[in-house]
């Protein structure tokens, strides 16, 4: 979490002026002008009413307009004349007389009919009106002008984004740009863990700081970078971090940003966008997602030989060559898909450099975890390198996830601080979900349920490398309606035998259940879907197999033309054979594991009835000290003496019946966290 930069003081607010606004003003005085009533001081009679009121003595002045119109002058000494023309009871009630306005139907009736009239004064003038056929000639058009100039701007600055939304703009480059000097930038000291990725780029920071110091040696800088890691490890801000260490321009955008429905829109972004950088060189342009654009051409399943990716990635690849090495435009790209990119994308000359932002470590995890733990209040025994421990396999992104609902979990239960059970609770719930202890379960199916987990626990504490276990707990949670978790350790690679022990413990649910009641349920699913994945690993992507030895068929669907399977069905015969009996083995082992253990076993699984949840110091109780002991063994016992709150109250939350398995953290040979809980 990137801490609070110091405010600088801003500068005056500069007004923005909308033409819109403008334009709606120039048509409303147009309007008022042309269009408008006489105004107030003027009033519409009929010829016949002005007929009357000169035979009535009212008017005492006309004046003739062109011999169109008459303005009638009224007198003021008359007043039944006024009372009569405005139709009220008092005089008093006029603020002003106005003039009378009447159309003059024929100018020698008109003539004739005021000669008899000798006493009324009559005046003939001739007035010219510039602005009326002006505007009944020009307006329609400037209406017109004035709503396409209107219509032209929203679709040209219709959308949100340097280049624009509107169609007209639809070929800028999209990219959001941090100019140097911004108070919002990220630095290598807002960036926990990482150390040998921010070693990897402190490089390019030093580059963009004194280039004169490589280019007088005559080095050159790498023009690209790729980071490439799992999701939530921080790569994007890695990346701001370079761009707010060097204080240079950073242009951000995502692989998506520059595919378009319209053909060639792709290569116009591209093109666009390194004119900007190269004229805010030296700057960074960061690309996140470039698997989006970046995959590999000739592998396009429609077959279609005018591909727009396909296009926007030539057009990628000719601007990357396109600048000198040391213009000072260097590119920076993340994905978590380095396997699917083009290989011209990735050699020398482009992306020089794959920095690789792998899941943290412990220590890497206690370093995210103070970054994250700065804004919460948190409780005076909380032990920092307990929660690192706790969480292995977790990604920065999770790790600032367990900290926002340990939060929240204080604040639900009025805690004044945040306390080491509520980071407990935490974790349990971004792993395995909410605890239902309203959930109805029969006593049957409560027993089945302790008889499963009952498994897991008595398989994975026989067996020498299954990981340790922390707690079982048969209260619902999620959608299972039970779990166990356990803490795995963290290690890079992984043995056969590893292998055949994580799935014998697997298989141990459905083994007891299998061996107590002679009968299954279908709550063992996660658990064959997890042991088969597992028994195919050996056989077909380590070379471990007997029958098929050192063949991996691992990568196999990224070679060109790779439109089948690269081996023969007989191959896929002895794949599957294999796979089966390996299944097979491992669910004999741990039946027989379970079967020379079955008081302990019972033993274990009555007292998951009775208490719902239970600990490793009591399965140790039962079953005795393991005859291996290993340093996350150690943690786990750790962890289960600081997890001892039994009763404490769950959140109640509807969620839809399921009997699979739930989800705990687990570290395997792939750095993903995999299912450790079963139901």
């Amino acid at each position: 979490m990137p801490s609070t930069p110091n405010k600088t003081p801003k500068g005056p607010k500069r007004i923005h002026i909308n033409l819109t606004w403008l334009y709606l003003l120039a048509m409303v005085a147009i309007f008022a002008i042309g269009f408008s009533s006489k105004g107030s001081s003027e009033k519409e009679i009929s010829y016949t009413q002005f007929r009357h009121y000169v035979d009535s003595s009212y008017i005492d002045r006309v004046i003739v307009i062109n011999k169109d119109y008459a303005e009638a002058h009224i007198n003021a000494s008359n007043t039944q004349g006024l009372l009569e023309i405005f139709n009220v009871k008092d005089v008093n009630e006029l603020t002003e007389i106005p003039l009378l306005h009447v159309e003059i139907p024929s100018p020698d009736a008109f003539d004739t009919f005021m000669s008899a009239h000798n006493s009324i004064e009559v005046r003939y003038e001739s007035r010219k009106d510039y602005l009326g056929p002006i505007l009944y000639s020009f307006g329609p058009i400037l209406l017109f002008v004035l709503i396409w100039v209107y219509f032209f701007r929203r679709m040209n600055n219709g959308g949100a984004g340097p280049g624009g939304g509107g169609i007209f703009n639809v070929g800028k480059s999209q990219a959001k740009l941090f100019d140097k000097g911004n108070s919002d930038k990220v630095t290598f000291k807002d960036v926990a863990g990482l150390e040998e990725a921010k070693q990897e780029v402190q490089e390019i920071v030093d580059f963009l700081k004194n280039p004169k110091k490589y280019t007088d040696l005559g080095g050159k800088i790498p023009k690209g970078a790729l980071l490439v890691g799992p999701p939530g490890t921080g790569k994007t801000l890695l990346a701001k971090a370079v761009a707010g260490e060097a204080d240079v321009p950073f242009f951000s955008m995502s692989g998506s940003d520059f595919v378009e429905m319209f053909v060639g829109v792709g290569a116009s972004r591209v093109r666009d966008l390194f004119r900007q950088a190269k004229e805010k060189a030296p700057c960074i342009i960061f690309i996140d997602e470039i698997d989006a654009v970046g995959r590999a051409r000739g592998k396009n399943p429609s077959f279609n030989s005018n591909d727009e990716r396909e296009n926007t990635l030539n057009q990628l690849l000719t601007e990357m060559d396109g600048f000198g090495s040391n213009s000072g435009v260097i590119i920076l790209a993340a994905t978590n898909r380095a396997d699917i990119l083009d290989k011209a994308l990735l050699r020398a000359g482009r992306f020089d450099r794959q920095i690789h932002v792998d899941l943290p470590d412990v220590h890497e995890r206690e370093a995210i975890f103070k970054v994250h733990l700065r804004p919460i209040k948190l409780d005076n025994d909380l032990n920092v390198d307990f929660l690192a421990k706790q969480t292995p396999g977790f990604s920065g992104a999770e790790i600032a996830n367990v900290c926002n609902e340990a939060a929240l979990i204080a604040a639900r239960h009025n805690h004044t601080a945040v306390q080491k059970q509520d980071f407990l609770d935490a974790v349990d719930r971004i792993i395995g979900g909410l605890e239902r202890k309203n959930k109805i379960m029969t006593a049957a199916e409560k027993a089945s349920t302790a008889v499963h987990e009952a498994g897991h626990a008595s398989v994975s504490w026989l067996l020498e490398y299954a990981n340790p276990l922390v707690k079982v707990t048969i209260v619902p949670r999620g959608n299972s309606l039970g779990a166990a978790w356990y803490l795995p350790e963290e290690r890079v690679v992984s043995t056969k035998q590893q292998m055949l022990d994580e799935i014998c413990s697997l298989l141990a649910g459905k083994a007891a259940e299998q061996l107590v009641y002679n009968q299954v349920s279908t709550g063992a699913l996660s658990d064959l879907e997890r042991a088969t994945k597992i028994a195919y690993s050996p056989v077909v992507y380590y070379g471990m197999s007997e029958k098929i030895p050192n063949i991996s068929y691992y990568n196999f669907s990224q070679n060109d033309y790779a439109f089948s399977k690269p081996y023969s069905e007989k191959t896929a015969e002895q794949i599957d054979l294999e796979v089966k009996e390996i299944l097979q083995t491992q669910f004999e082992r741990a039946t027989k594991l379970i079967r020379d253990n079955r008081e302990k076993h019972q033993a274990l699984a009555d007292l998951l009835v009775e208490n719902e949840v239970i600990f490793t110091e009591d399965v140790e109780r039962i079953f005795g000290k393991r005859p291996w002991v290993s340093r996350m063994e150690i943690l786990s016992r750790e962890s289960s003496q600081n997890n001892t709150d039994k009763d404490r109250q769950p959140v109640a939350d509807a969620e839809s019946e399921n009997t699979s398995d739930t989800a705990a953290p687990t570290a395997s040979d792939t750095d993903q966290q995999e299912e450790t809980a079963h139901a």
